[in-house]
């Protein structure tokens, strides 16, 4: 289908569980564009070469801040001389949790969350190490807005906001194929992460499962994701990922029945262990399900002895 679009799939190796990136490559008005870009180290630069040495790239896509589709893109700029464009809400996001003053406000909320010393430190440090990973910084040169239009490969595609993963995040959708790049929004077999990350939106998984009602009424056909294979009936998995999140706020419900830290609401969410990268993800997701509940009056927070506390 990807020949058929005149798309290629440029697919970089990541070094963590979910261990690969699919960001792409197409014809745009004005020369070659790209899509996303991978984490800045050897691997991704190795990944890019022979693509750089055969394609004149004029225009560079962000969807969204996340280091494995922003942290490459501006040493490609370096490279190509090419235009950047995101959106303003994930690139300014970008300059703020990537620069080390982060890290520490980022420690001290992870205390506040009832996550011992030495684990939190070591979260704390892991977000810091990507620092590296996303510099340098590409300069923007436009921002991307709700029913822009780009030419991508052979037809013409719509940005749709999709805020939850990021605030900022963007899809590319074709209404005449029907045809949805979802990049990290709908993914076919994990649900994307829904993370509170003490910074920008309050309500992330209000917001993203609204994103999913807009993205039901495209009743997208087939459906290219930036990780696993493409997927047809958008709307059949956005119901599968709506079910996912309603029995992880059920079960929530139950767990705070006794107050609990975050950290250990997290623990019985999960139930497994994480190591500290990972531990980010389970944290961030917890917090953004309790918060959910807040906002809905289903739960209380308060903070007792430096740590919050959820209860019903």
């Amino acid at each position: 289908m990807l020949e058929q679009l005149e798309v290629s799939c440029v697919t970089i190796d990541l070094p963590f569980r979910l261990n690969h990136v699919h960001c792409f490559l197409a014809k745009g008005e004005n020369g070659w564009t790209i899509l996303d870009s991978g984490l800045n180290n050897m691997v991704t630069a190795t990944a890019w070469k022979p693509v750089l040495e055969t394609h004149e790239v004029r225009n560079i896509i962000i969807t969204h801040y996340h280091p494995d589709h922003y942290g490459y893109a501006g040493r490609l700029q370096e490279l190509t001389g090419a235009k950047v464009s995101m959106t303003e809400t994930d690139k300014n996001t970008a300059l703020a949790m990537w620069e080390k003053g982060f890290s520490h406000s980022l420690r001290e909320n992870y205390y506040k969350c009832g996550i011992p010393k030495d684990i939190a430190d070591s979260m704390a440090g892991n977000e810091a190490g990507f620092i590296s990973q996303v510099s340098p910084h590409p300069r923007v040169d436009s921002y991307l807005h709700e029913g822009e239009k780009i030419v991508f490969g052979k037809y013409e595609y719509e940005i749709i906001e999709a805020p939850g993963h990021s605030n900022g995040l963007i899809c590319l959708y074709n209404r005449e194929q029907q045809v949805l790049f979802s990049t990290d929004h709908i993914l076919p077999k994990i649900t994307p992460n829904i993370s509170y990350h003490f910074y920008g939106e309050a309500n992330p998984l209000a917001k993203f499962l609204q994103s999913l009602d807009k993205f039901k009424r495209l009743e997208a056909e087939y459906v290219i994701p930036s990780h696993g294979k493409p997927f047809m009936n958008a709307n059949h998995r956005i119901d599968e990922i709506i079910a996912h999140h309603d029995e992880r706020l059920s079960k929530l419900h139950e767990i705070i029945r006794t107050p609990v830290t975050v950290y250990d609401a997290c623990q019985k969410l999960f139930g497994k262990a994480f190591n500290s990268h990972e531990m980010r993800f389970a944290i961030g997701e917890t917090i953004a399900h309790l918060e959910y509940l807040v906002n809905k009056g289903e739960c209380h927070k308060e903070e007792q002895n430096g740590e919050y506390i959820y209860t019903v």
